[in-house]
């Protein structure tokens, strides 16, 4: 490829392809990142320091995601209407800079779940190298470890809005909350560690976390408690199941 966009989010799988990106294009490799509020603060924050860190071309595009009215819904396939605007940003950003290649993060283990938006990124012509390449998330963190890039410790991050369950609204309130009180959760286990505050009902919070992370949680679950109390929410619970990618689609 002679110049390459890559949507970087910050995450394991998107980090790995940017390096690789920037190690064969150089300047000729562009980092875009999509600033959102149903993407984790935290993860935008980390997408910039990465590129500045290493000074790789990048751009963000704001886009207020609860705009569209289909995916505020929260059907079985509103990850489709999210990756359909996203990418249709990217890609028009692309073409008006006269770059011929979208790139995204993708690997083959993203094949063993529902992943509705794949179709967007077909009707695009957005490619998945990592996926071509048949990389599993193992190998993804393997590479990343070997190049001595610290992103390979980095737990799996999803869209705010994959820990609502189908079919109840998704809206700035709930997205905040959530957030907000996966950043405070956060606080108390290792950094690595996988965390999600799956929302039910408006008012019930189920806590996934993993084996190992349940007794930091158990012992300060007066103050978690009190924190996500604060934020509305009137049940707060431990799941006993420990974490799993994808859990809401287990109803599918």
């Amino acid at each position: 490829m002679p110049s390459c966009v890559i949507a970087f989010s910050g995450g394991v799988d998107s980090t790995l392809l940017l390096a690789s990106a920037h190690d064969a294009l150089g300047e000729n490799a562009l980092a875009l990142t999509i600033r959102s509020s149903v993407f984790p603060k935290s993860e935008t924050d980390g997408a910039i320091r990465f590129c500045q860190e290493r000074a790789i071309r990048h751009e963000i595009i704001d886009f207020d995601t609860l705009e569209l009215s289909e995916f505020c819904a929260n059907p079985q396939n509103r990850c489709y209407y999210c990756k359909k605007a996203i990418f249709a940003r990217i890609c028009n950003f692309a073409q008006k800079n006269s770059i011929p290649f979208v790139a995204e993060g993708s690997n083959l283990d993203d094949d063993k779940d529902f992943r509705p938006g794949r179709k967007a990124l077909e009707e695009f012509g957005v490619i998945s190298p990592l996926r071509e390449a048949q990389f599993t998330k193992s190998d993804v963190r393997g590479a990343l470890k070997i190049l001595g890039i610290d992103t390979w410790r980095k737990p799996s991050a999803a869209c705010l809005a994959s820990r609502i369950p189908y079919c109840e609204r998704i809206t700035r309130e709930k997205l905040d909350c959530i957030g907000e009180a996966e950043s405070y959760i956060r606080q108390f286990i290792k950094a690595e560690a996988p965390l999600r505050v799956r929302l039910h009902n408006n008012d019930i919070a189920r806590i996934e976390v993993d084996e190992e992370s349940y007794p930091a949680i158990i012992s300060r679950r007066i103050e978690i408690s009190a924190k996500l109390k604060a934020l509305g929410l009137r049940y707060i619970s431990l799941d006993l199941e420990e974490f799993k990618s994808g859990r809401m689609n287990d109803v599918l």
